[in-house]
């Protein structure tokens, strides 16, 4: 029997038995897709294996905080937005994402010549983000680079045209001046950044003067606390004065608007007395005496003499000035030696005296 004739299988090795196995069941489909492993089923393999990279290559997805620049064989093309996009494969297109809405700090320390020739150390917080991509990546070789060199630039510039105090006390118009100022050279250097704030929070002199520098604070600080208290001492006492200057006005008038009337009603009675007089000259003269003459004593001390050389007080004062006085307030009593003098000595007087001029005597020549 020849040694390849059927049923001549001495070995116990025979063609492989179809369906003895479950991964051969499940390897059978792809074999036959592929060609059973030939160079038929490479080739299908291999457009497999393209045709996937060419579907992942031109997929992409940006994120919401990204920007897409879309670069053409190497040449700007398009932006994208965020969301899912289609390009062009690899090398026709490429993708470069961009974070356009992070916030980016830049700071530093940085000594400045003020314009009174004084050095101080001056702090600089500067906050930007990017608002072109395509700027941003290609307008300037380091747009980042640039915005460091020109806020170094602006902020010696804005602290070079101020004096010292300025610097020290008042750096908010400073940090102003500086923003608007270095937003205007990024646009003219083309990096596509927007500056959304930028500070100066610390400003102080050197070590060497700052012992100096802190003499000059505190003269100041004292000032600004001396010219407060004198303000809120104002703001007190002039509306007291103020009122005290509309009472006296007051005052004054009501005085015065007194005065007037009294001498209105004076010039009246005299008016009337003269009517009066020339109608009953003796009664309207007896009269006046009369009341003159209680005016006279009314506000004097009632004193009662006698024949005697005995002189009697009458307390009155306190009845005529409204019952005020007290007894041990009163005047003294007059003895009779203080009232009537001696007799001899009051002769002797009128002896070196001589005698009176009567008037007569003129007369009589």
């Amino acid at each position: 029997m020849a040694w390849n004739s059927p049923g001549n299988n001495s070995s116990g090795k025979g063609p492989r038995q179809r369906g003895s196995g479950g991964l051969d069941q499940l390897l059978d489909p792809l074999r036959n897709l592929f060609g059973g492993g030939g160079t038929g089923g490479i080739g299908r393999w291999v457009l497999l294996v393209l045709a996937l990279w060419l579907a992942a290559n031109s997929f992409v997805l940006v994120a919401e905080q990204q920007r897409g620049v879309v670069l053409r064989f190497g040449e700007y093309a398009r932006l994208l937005q965020p969301g899912p996009h289609f390009k062009l494969p690899w090398p026709f297109e490429r993708v470069i994402k961009v974070n356009a809405t992070s916030i980016k700090t830049f700071g530093t320390t940085v000594p400045v010549l003020t314009s009174d020739e004084n050095i101080v150390q001056v702090e600089i917080n500067v906050q930007y983000r990017v608002s072109d991509p395509h700027m941003y990546l290609f307008g300037t070789r380091d747009a980042d680079a640039m915005l460091a060199q020109a806020a170094l630039s602006t902020v010696r510039e804005q602290v070079g045209r101020s004096p010292l105090d300025t610097v020290l006390g008042a750096r908010n118009a400073l940090a102003v001046s500086a923003r608007d100022q270095l937003q205007a050279s990024l646009d003219a250097y083309r990096t596509g950044l927007v500056v959304t704030e930028l500070n100066l929070p610390n400003a102080r002199p050197p070590e060497e003067v700052k012992p100096a520098f802190d003499d000059v604070n505190s003269a100041q600080q004292d000032q600004d606390r001396l010219i407060s208290e004198a303000e809120a001492y104002a703001a007190q006492v002039v509306p007291e004065a103020r009122g005290q200057a509309a009472r006296v006005r007051a005052t004054a008038q009501g005085y015065r608007e007194s005065i007037i009337a009294r001498a209105q009603g004076d010039a009246d009675r005299f008016s009337m007395l003269v009517t009066e007089y020339q109608n009953a000259p003796e009664v309207t003269r007896k009269r006046l005496w009369l009341e003159t003459v209680q005016e006279v004593l009314a506000d004097n001390r009632k004193v009662v003499g006698g024949d005697s050389r005995q002189l009697i007080y009458v307390p009155m004062d306190s009845a005529g000035n409204g019952g005020g006085g007290s007894a041990s307030q009163s005047p003294p009593l007059l003895t009779p030696e203080l009232v009537v003098p001696d007799q001899a000595q009051d002769a002797g007087a009128r002896e070196a005296r001589g005698p009176r001029p009567t008037g007569r005597e003129e007369v009589g020549r």
